[in-house]
């Protein structure tokens, strides 16, 4: 079987926006609120401590810290709409995209006509918890709303509407969507690849790659342009070209660069590389599940399965969701190249259950029950 190097460029698998690009955006736009609310003005006259300190726990990505700071911020009468909004996201990155949905309904619920940038951005939030549950018609409603009430238009509403009409076989919308999501945001590289990822996972990836030839054309001579082009080049299969566009990022130590050309290194089955460049990833940067994933490859690569399971572990013991799916895959790998095809069945039982739509998975599933 083969394993899971993990999504480039995607937004997270099945989703169009990146939990940490959200947060992120959340915490700048949050700031700015507090310093209003701070003067005392904010409704119920509060200050906001724990809403301060639950924006702080977001911005370090300790999520369970940060659901625990905006209940207490909720409970206090702390301002409502920024509290319920935040702990939207703490649930967004622990996974649990139902309560982070309901989270993002109270929020709404907490704001008002005078409030429409706000109202916006929740019912965004709101959208993307609704496509990582799979929710098609509720995206294609929540953005729908989005796009009715803002003047000039929203790239993000239009791509997660258009990859929700694709899902539901729509093809004629999702293409007039995704068409007007470029128009507003045309030098985006990643609605480019998330428009490709999601035509590939509707097994239409020559429909795809005319958005990757069209981020291609895009111009530029920064550190950033040249991780993008080889971004985009690494999408179409062109490992070496990818290679070259990276030379200059990752010397420069770029962390999204260093995390793609450890990919060009496995896609090349250049595993010393791969191996040396997760390494240098770890010293610099600190641990990630996506980095595990990479030297848990390079492990099983060496046959050192065991090796392989540890880094599995210590991956799957981070917080957050991120990058995990690539490395329970890859723990059934490691087991069922151990010959202990009991324990790789009982994994890949559970891997089913967690991700039923992964086609990968289920094969996988299948076999393993003829050898266990």
């Amino acid at each position: 079987m083969q394993w899971r190097t993990g999504s480039v460029g995607r937004k997270d698998l099945k989703a169009g926006i990146s939990v940490h690009t959200v947060i992120r955006a959340f915490v700048c736009a949050a700031a700015m609120l507090l310093a209003a609310f701070a003067g005392g003005c904010a409704m119920g006259g509060a200050t906001g401590e724990n809403t301060v300190a639950g924006l702080a726990a977001l911005e370090e990505g300790s999520y369970s810290e940060a659901q625990e700071l905006f209940e207490e911020a909720i409970d206090a009468g702390e301002q409502q709409m920024l509290a319920y909004r935040g702990l939207g996201l703490a649930y967004m990155g622990l996974g649990e995209y139902e309560s982070a949905a309901e989270a993002f309904t109270e929020a709404l619920a907490n704001t008002d006509s005078r409030m429409p940038s706000n109202t916006e951005d929740i019912r965004l939030y709101l959208a993307t918890a609704q496509y990582r549950l799979e929710n098609y018609e509720d995206v294609i409603d929540t953005c729908t709303q989005i796009l009715e009430d803002s003047e000039d238009g929203n790239a993000d509403a239009y791509f997660l509407r258009g990859a929700s009409y694709l899902t539901e076989g729509q093809t004629e919308e999702a293409a007039s969507d995704f068409d007007a999501a470029v128009a507003l945001d045309s030098d985006n590289y990643d609605l480019y690849l998330n428009i490709y990822e999601s035509y590939d996972d509707a097994n239409l990836s020559a429909v795809g790659v005319t958005y990757l030839q069209a981020a291609q054309s895009l111009k530029g001579s920064d550190t950033e342009y040249y991780y993008n082009q080889g971004r985009i080049y690494f999408y179409l299969g062109n490992y070496d070209e990818a290679q070259q566009m990276l030379i200059g990022p990752v010397e420069e130590k770029y962390e999204p660069a260093m995390y793609l050309i450890g990919k060009v290194y496995l896609a090349q089955e250049d595993y010393a590389h791969a191996l040396s460049i997760y390494q240098q990833i770890q010293e610099e940067f600190g641990e990630s599940a996506e980095c595990y994933n990479g030297l848990a490859m390079c492990a099983i690569q060496k046959g050192d399965y065991d090796a392989a399971l540890s880094y599995i572990s210590l991956g799957l013991a981070l917080d957050g969701t991120d990058g995990k799916q690539e490395l329970y895959f890859n723990e059934i790998v490691a087991y069922e190249r151990k010959l202990d095809y009991a324990t790789a069945a009982a994994k890949a039982e559970i891997y089913v259950q967690n991700y039923p739509t992964d086609e990968a998975g289920q094969k996988e599933w299948e076999f393993l029950q003829t050898r266990s």
